[in-house]
This record gives C-alpha cells, sequence and structure tokens, in this order.
C-alpha cells in the first residue's frame, strides 16, 4: 500500500520543472508511505513517476519503487496483488530478481501487454510507462479499492493517489457545479467527475493509456448478473463458503502481521475470525464506541467474537473532544465532504490500529433498503412484502428512509420510486443557492447508470444492487482508503475478491433473502465461527455518530463558530446562515446539517488554502 504520482506530456515533449513537481507530490501523499520513496524521471524529461512505500510484502529494498524491468520500462503502484505467488510461477521463477508483486505486475506486462489487468487478483492502481512503446498504461482495480485521480493541464497529465498532490498544478482550485448537484443528490459524484473542477477519477476496472498524443479510458472488466436457478440453496451456501475462505486466506498474505477491525456485525465477525486460525503471531482486533450511550456503542458484540474467536480485542473509546480535534483532518484527508459521519470514528479507530498493525482487514455491511421495491410476487426476481416483516426489527434504524418512500408517488414506475428513495436534494431549501447552479437533471444520470446490459431488466433486485455497485461502493472504498492511509495503515477488503462477487451475482434473490431472513446464506457460512449474539442480532447500527446530540450540545458553539465565519458566509453555492439555523431542528436521524458542516469544512481546507497548495509546487523547485 502506498502514495503514486506522476507527470507526463501528452506529447513526449520536456516538462518543465519535472523533478520539483513530482517532489511536491510526493509530499502531499507522504502520510500513505513512511517507511521509503523515490522519484524517477526520464532521461529526456518527459515523464517522471515518485512514489511514498508502505512496506508489507518484500521489506527490503529490492521493493523499492519507482521500479524497472532493467528494459526500459518503469512503473509505480499502489496495492497488493494476492496471487503475485502464483503468477511468479507462471511467469517463471528464473526471471524475476526480488520477491515483491510489484515486479510481477511489470512482468505480466512483458507477457500479457494490457491483458495483464485481467490475470491480477487484488486491490491496484499502477502507471506503467513501456519504453519502447513510448506509452503510458494505468489501470485501477475491479471495485475501485485504490484511487486513482488526474488532470491535463496545458498538454501534460498529472496523476496521483489523492487529490490534494494534484492541486499545486490545477489552473484554480473551484468547485465543478454539476458534480456539485450530484453530491447534493446522491452525496456522491457520478461516472469519474470529482468536486473539484478539471479533475476527474478513473472509475474501477478502468485503464488510462497515453499514446501518440491522445489519452483514452476503456473498461476490463464487467460483473454479469446471469442468476442461476440450476442449483440448490445449500450448494450456494458451500460454495460461497469455499470462496470466502479462500479470499481470507489470500488477504492474510503478507509480511507483516495483520490485524483487523471487528464492529460486532456479521460480516467484520466473520472475517476476523476466519482468519484467525491463518494468522501469523497474535491476531488484534480493533474496535471504536461512544460514551455516550448504548445506541453508539456495539463493543460488547465485539468482545463477544473476540472472546470465541481467541483474538485479542483492542478498544478506543471516541469522544467529542476528538470530533473537535480530528473533524478538519478527517475532511483535509478524505480530500471530499462525505454523505455519513462514520468516517470519523473510521479515521479513529484505525489511528488505534497504526499503532500495533501495518495491515487490517476491512469490511462493508449494508442495510437492505435497495431491496424494498414496494412490488407484490415476482418470483425469484425481488423481494416481497412477506421478506419484509420478518425483518422490521432489522430495518428499525432505517424508519425515515421508509417513511419518505411510502410517503408519495406509491403509483409512480419503480425508476421514480426507488430514485426518490436514495434522493437527499428534496430536503434542502434555500440553504442552497440554486440559481447558481446550471439545469441539471441528475435523474436522466440516474437512469442511465441504473439499466446495464450486464443486469437482467426482469430482476430489479440486481438492477438496484448493481446501482450501488457502482457508485455508493467507490464512495464507502474512498473513505476505507483515506482514512486508513492517513495513518499510513493498509486496509485489505476480503469480501471484494472479485471471484466472490463473480459468484454473488449469480444468487437469485429469493436465495439470498429465504424466508425473509437478511444475509440468510452468509449467515449458515458464518454459524460455526460466531456466537449466536452476533448470528441472530437484528440491532446492527453502521457505525452510528452523534452527530445530532453533539451539535445541539457538546461542540454546538464550534460548528457555529465554523458556519458564521467571514468566509462562510459568503459562499457561493450555500448560504451557511440558514444551515445554522437548523441545527436546533433538525431530527436525531437527519443528515442535512452535516453534509452541509463538511461542505463548509471541505471549503475552508481546500478552497482557503489554494494559495497553500500553490506555493508546494514553488517551495519545492527552489529547494531543488
Amino acid at each position: 500500500m502506498c502514495g503514486i504520482a506522476g507527470i507526463v506530456n501528452t506529447r513526449l515533449e520536456s516538462v518543465p520543472g519535472l523533478e520539483s513537481g513530482l517532489r511536491a507530490m510526493q509530499g502531499l501523499l507522504r502520510h500513505r508511505g513512511p517507511d521509503g520513496e523515490g522519484v524517477w524521471t526520464h532521461p529526456n524529461a518527459q515523464i517522471g513517476f515518485a512514489h511514498q512505500r508502505l512496506s508489507i510484502i518484500e521489506l527490503s529494498v529490492a521493493g523499492a519503487q519507482p521500479m524497472t524491468d532493467g528494459a526500459g520500462n518503469w512503473i509505480t503502484y499502489n496495492g497488493e496483488i494476492y496471487n503475485y505467488v502464483e503468477l511468479r510461477k507462471e511467469l517463471g521463477e528464473e526471471n524475476f530478481i526480488g520477491h515483491s508483486d510489484t515486479e510481477v505486475i511489470l512482468r505480466a506486462w512483458r507477457r500479457w501487454g494490457r491483458d495483464c489487468v485481467g490475470h491480477l487478483r487484488g486491490m491496484f492502481a499502477f502507471a506503467l510507462w513501456d519504453e519502447s512503446a513510448q506509452t503510458l498504461f494505468c489501470a485501477r482495480d475491479r471495485f475501485g479499492i485504490k484511487p486513482f485521480y488526474y488532470t491535463v493541464v496545458g498538454g501534460t497529465l498529472y496523476f496521483a493517489s489523492e487529490i490534494k498532490a494534484l492541486l499545486p498544478f490545477v489552473d484554480a482550485i473551484e468547485t465543478d457545479r454539476e458534480s456539485f448537484t450530484e453530491y447534493l443528490t446522491f452525496q456522491f459524484c457520478l461516472r469519474g467527475k470529482t468536486l473539484f473542477k478539471g479533475i476527474s477519477e478513473l472509475l474501477p476496472a478502468h485503464t488510462l493509456r497515453v499514446a501518440n498524443g491522445a489519452l483514452e479510458t476503456s473498461r476490463y472488466w464487467q460483473v454479469y448478473y446471469d442468476l442461476d436457478f440450476n442449483h440448490t440453496t445449500r450448494y450456494f451456501t458451500e460454495r460461497l463458503h469455499e470462496l470466502l475462505a479462500d479470499s481470507v486466506r489470500m488477504h492474510l498474505r503478507s509480511d507483516v502481521p495483520v490485524g483487523a477491525y471487528i464492529s460486532g456485525g456479521l460480516d467484520s465477525s466473520t472475517v476476523a475470525a476466519m482468519a484467525r486460525p491463518h494468522a501469523r503471531g497474535a491476531f488484534l482486533g480493533f474496535n471504536g464506541r461512544f460514551a455516550i450511550g448504548p445506541d453508539y456503542d456495539e463493543s460488547r458484540y465485539a468482545r463477544a467474537l473476540a472472546e470465541r474467536a481467541g483474538i485479542e480485542l483492542l478498544e478506543i473509546e471516541i469522544s467529542s473532544d476528538d470530533f473537535v480535534k480530528y473533524l478538519p483532518r478527517v475532511i483535509y484527508h478524505l480530500d471530499y465532504p462525505v454523505a455519513g459521519p462514520g468516517s470519523f470514528p473510521q479515521y479513529m479507530v484505525s489511528q488505534l490500529a497504526a499503532k500495533h498493525r501495518k495491515v487490517v482487514l476491512a469490511y462493508f455491511e449494508q442495510c437492505i433498503r435497495a431491496a424494498i421495491d414496494g412490488t407484490m410476487h415476482n418470483g425469484n426476481f425481488v423481494v416481497t412484502y412477506e421478506s419484509i416483516i420478518p425483518n422490521l426489527t432489522a430495518l428499525r434504524n432505517y424508519k425515515p428512509l421508509l417513511q419518505e418512500f411510502w410517503r408519495e408517488g406509491l403509483f409512480e414506475d419503480m425508476d421514480r420510486r426507488y430514485f426518490r428513495l436514495i434522493n437527499r436534494a428534496p430536503h434542502l431549501g434555500e440553504e442552497i443557492h440554486w440559481d447558481a447552479l446550471r439545469p441539471y437533471d441528475p435523474f436522466e444520470t440516474f437512469r442511465h447508470l441504473f439499466y446495464s446490459d450486464n443486469v437482467g431488466k426482469q430482476s430489479y433486485f440486481d438492477l438496484m444492487t448493481h446501482f450501488d455497485f457502482r457508485t455508493l461502493l467507490p464512495a464507502l472504498l474512498q473513505v476505507e482508503d483515506r482514512m486508513s492511509m492517513a495513518h499510513g495503515l493498509e486496509s485489505r477488503v476480503p469480501l471484494l475478491d472479485h471471484p466472490l462477487v463473480e459468484f454473488a451475482a449469480t444468487i437469485p434473490a429469493d436465495v439470498k433473502f429465504r424466508n425473509g431472513t437478511l444475509k440468510h446464506i452468509l449467515k449458515d457460512v458464518a454459524q460455526p465461527y460466531l456466537p449466536d449474539v452476533i448470528v441472530n442480532r437484528t440491532d446492527k447500527m453502521g457505525f452510528p455518530t452523534p452527530w445530532t446530540e453533539w451539535s445541539k450540545g457538546e461542540v454546538r458553539d464550534w460548528v457555529i463558530d465554523i458556519l458564521s465565519s467571514g468566509r462562510a458566509r459568503q459562499r457561493d453555492l450555500i448560504d451557511n446562515r440558514r444551515v445554522v439555523k437548523q441545527i436546533e431542528s433538525e431530527s436525531r436521524f437527519g443528515r442535512n446539517t452535516w453534509g452541509l458542516f463538511c461542505l463548509e469544512v471541505w471549503q475552508r481546507e481546500f478552497h482557503d488554502r489554494a494559495v497553500e497548495f500553490r506555493q508546494q509546487a514553488e517551495v519545492s523547485a527552489e529547494s531543488r
């Protein structure tokens, strides 16, 4: 796990100040790789790479980057290729100098060219310069676990693991207003756009190529929802167990000890319990809790799992003082404002974990809101009323979403109803300067992404799942990456192994939700590993944060001070005076004030510090 950056002139002309620019990018990414750093520049100064290293596999200098294969090809790479051992054998052990997975990518490129990405099992973002072809080839893993951002300024491409490393080179730090509308609607951006004007994100499962003065992107992988009606529930359960166990074992490959986040939920508990017997040395688990009350404390479940599985559990109690101290750092490391306040406790638990481990296993526990489509019976394809009833307790915390879903438009088409369920913009009013935003219909963008050739149109549940897969999942992964890497900690996600995901996409909905049981198959797999109190729990919280209580109490003055500053009152897209008035009236489940407060902190951390980012490049150039 590392930080990568690079600069290349698309016409392969010399780049003035190439090395100093790379050094500036390194400085902004140093937190991602505290174990080493490196810079490579082409003899003709047409391209250069920078790298910050977090040593996980091949701890010696043989794993240092940027790395060359000795034939003129160079790579800067962030991530882990879990099947690197098998690929070494396939590519010929005698061809390798060291034991790093980085070298495996270089050798795979020489064997398969751009098809090399199809052979890689893991999380990755890399840029590879092919000297003979005079081509830059970049790729991002199938799910977007590892980040890759880029911008083109004056014919020069800049790329990096985090947006902040690109800011010294853009003409101005400005908000992309179409993306801003998407953030208000979905609380994330779509189709590779970002909130920063002129800066794009390479989409998951995509490659980027620069050759002959042109930049092109293309998709190399897609998950297909070809439902399998030919097998029994027992087959699906046994196959899921087999694939999950294999993924956990692969994700434990490391030259340093591995730990795990343990929330007390089914997903994290299953991953940790399955990993424990295969871990090297003591297996540590990490949990965070708030002292404000039982609604914000799941530690009892984490302790039950730790006792059952023989895991040493380390806990952190998170306070409102921590919130005031660290939230600006959270937003800075995220590069974005975020939809939910869960990123803050995640930052705190990652801080704890980084003191004891360099690698942790992570998880994603999602509710089934997308499964509630309001229809009666459609055979194997959708979740029915009957499947919702046994889970009313589990859905307790999502009552506001359900109320909104049933409030109006019951007889609209399902697209409109689902869009209304996920659309946050209708709850916003005069606190947004709507007249400053150009007309843009997010619903049409939603429909374009919602319907895809890889999902059968008759399976509405799978359409909803795939929409989350393409949009919400990358947004969650962005938080996971930034909160761990803020502390130089590698976070691995065993539930996002592509053989496992490809298999899950074939399971019919009536098998996934048999008898109305959420996560039915996973529960069957997890049963032998977990205490009953976790398998049967119905109150999973999803790491809630007491934002509403704090913003009306312990941190109220701090929040109002931020929203009432001179600059905050002059924002061109938000009326923060109206945001202040909303704080007292917002319900416990409301997210408006949180999202708008995050936007203000984001503007303070980036827009208001535009001169500082510009100076990063200037100071680096002077020091060289």
